[in-house]
């Protein structure tokens, strides 16, 4: 007869307030000087660090609710437990919380071997201070245990081990991960976007426009979450949330993080991104595998050590930033894309969202895989810490857009056409998304495209992005795109026939 294997709980670890192994909390400066022997210092006074990894282990994570765990799974998990327990380790333990709405916010704990302070210093700077000692999810990351990572999750313990990676994005996404699967128990959805509150003139008074950007890390969400949208006052735009949130039944978007932004620093200028690169030239700011001089001079054009630089910035260096991180109600979704047969932008019906919400397409990015940067790359939800049914995913956020009257639109980033491209700059895309929130811009169906473009948006001529004036045999790229569309959908089981047939 097989032994059944006990899963472990958060209660399996020791208590951390009374471990005399365990450094408990400690200050973000002491964080800072337990790998003070790792940073170089900028002309700042910022810390910078250069991990051995530099993108997250995507093709070593599993989670036992989507893939079959045995012994040397269960091992993983030991291990990570018999490490924090051992009172000759010299352990690091941070609390923090994810979340500020009561539906999903969760306290959560992450150990390290305390001479990587660096990660926790980072991760603790991303999100606020825990109020209670019983943690929801626990995370162990520990760099130097093996030669090649290992990343194991078991979602309905709320555990992680992170074997081999000393990269800091692991540990804030495996917080994050845990964060929308717990949205997803919570009758909701987990989503990978930003949140932001446009504010308008309206008669005599002013209405707030939710929006919310869904698109891969490195394909403008952060830059499009945070613009001001070019309004003067008392108009105006804030940033609610860059990264995660969870859209709930009510139509409120809880935000995840309330403490900071991790973003990508290579190419980041003081022209085009003025708040962004202020917040990452502030001594509050952590670098991390960004090209930094001896001397402390800061080269953000230097890909040196690869071109997935970061930073996490805090939130209250940013004058785009909100107080608050929940989005009381949403009514607009854009996602992002890169396709070059999509136009600027098109207003989607709650089924050919779905269908966008599936296709996830975009670009690859530095985040993601480094081999393959600008491949096109489709990724469900443009969400790749998805626990459990990529196609229920779908059907759930159709029920959800539709119960919550939300207007989707899909918006091209980068180039319209493959013959005499036209590209789609900041200033196009800023009046599209301006144009949109006021509701001036005017609709009709397109049959060539099978959407719904716009004929008319206030200061940019929409006429030269007319998509079959730039891509030859318009009909037959456009048709197969459409047929290899289709067929990608029909891949996802559980998915609604219906989402499968309407993809555009």
């Amino acid at each position: 007869m097989e032994e059944t294997i006990h899963w472990p709980t958060t209660a399996d670890f020791p208590d951390p307030a009374t471990a005399d192994h365990v450094t408990y909390n400690p200050t973000l400066a002491e964080l800072r000087e337990y790998s003070a022997h790792l940073e170089t210092t900028t002309d700042y006074g910022a810390p910078s660090y250069v991990s051995d990894y530099r993108s997250r282990s995507a093709a070593q994570t599993a989670n036992s609710v989507d893939d079959s765990f045995d012994d040397d799974d269960f091992e993983v998990f030991q291990r990570g437990i018999d490490w924090v327990s051992d009172p000759s380790n010299d352990v690091l333990c941070v609390d923090r919380v994810v979340g500020r709405h009561e539906d999903v916010s969760a306290v959560c704990r992450l150990y390290l071997p305390k001479e990587y302070g660096r990660i926790a210093l980072a991760w603790a700077k991303l999100l606020e201070p825990a109020e209670g000692t019983t943690p929801d999810f626990v995370t162990v990351q520990l760099p130097d245990a093996t030669d090649e990572p290992c990343i194991r999750v078991l979602p309905e313990a709320g555990i992680t081990t992170v074997l081999g990676s000393d990269y800091t994005g692991e540990a804030k996404k495996s917080f994050l991960r845990l964060f929308m699967f717990r949205a997803k128990q919570a009758g909701g959805l987990g989503l990978h976007a930003g949140s932001k509150r446009v504010t308008l003139e309206a008669g005599d008074g002013y209405r707030d426009v939710g929006q919310l950007y869904l698109g891969l890390s490195g394909t403008g969400k952060s830059t499009l979450t945070s613009h001001g949208l070019w309004l003067d006052a008392p108009e105006g735009a804030e940033m609610l949330q860059d990264d995660v949130c969870a859209l709930l039944p009510s139509g409120t978007v809880a935000g995840s993080e309330g403490g900071g932004l991790y973003i990508k620093t290579l190419g980041l200028g003081a022209a085009e991104q003025p708040e962004l690169y202020g917040a990452a030239t502030n001594e509050s700011a952590v670098l991390e595998n960004v090209s930094v001089a001896a001397d402390g001079t800061v080269d953000f054009d230097d890909p040196a050590y690869g071109r997935n630089a970061r930073a996490v910035i805090q939130r209250d260096c940013l004058a785009s930033s909100a107080a608050d991180i929940d989005l009381e109600s949403v009514d607009q979704v854009f996602f992002i894309t890169r396709n070059p047969l999509m136009p600027p932008i098109a207003k989607l019906d709650e089924t050919q969202a779905a269908v966008a919400f599936m296709l996830g397409e975009s670009v690859e990015t530095s985040a993601g895989d480094p081999s393959r940067i600008g491949e096109p790359i489709r990724v469900v939800g443009t969400n790749p810490f998805i626990v459990g049914s990529q196609g229920d995913e779908g059907n759930r956020f159709r029920t959800l857009i539709d119960e919550l009257d939300v207007d989707c639109f899909v918006i091209n980033t980068g180039s319209v056409g493959t013959d005499d491209p036209v590209d789609v700059g900041v200033e196009e895309t800023v009046a599209i998304l301006e144009g949109v929130a006021r509701g001036t811009v005017e609709w009709a169906y397109d049959e060539e495209l099978g959407l719904t473009v716009p004929t008319d948006v206030p200061g940019i001529d929409i006429d030269r992005y007319v998509v079959a004036e730039h891509v030859e045999n318009f009909a037959d790229a456009h048709s197969a795109l459409r047929d290899e569309r289709k067929a990608y959908l029909a891949q996802f089981e559980h998915l609604d026939d219906d989402i499968v047939n309407s993809a555009y």
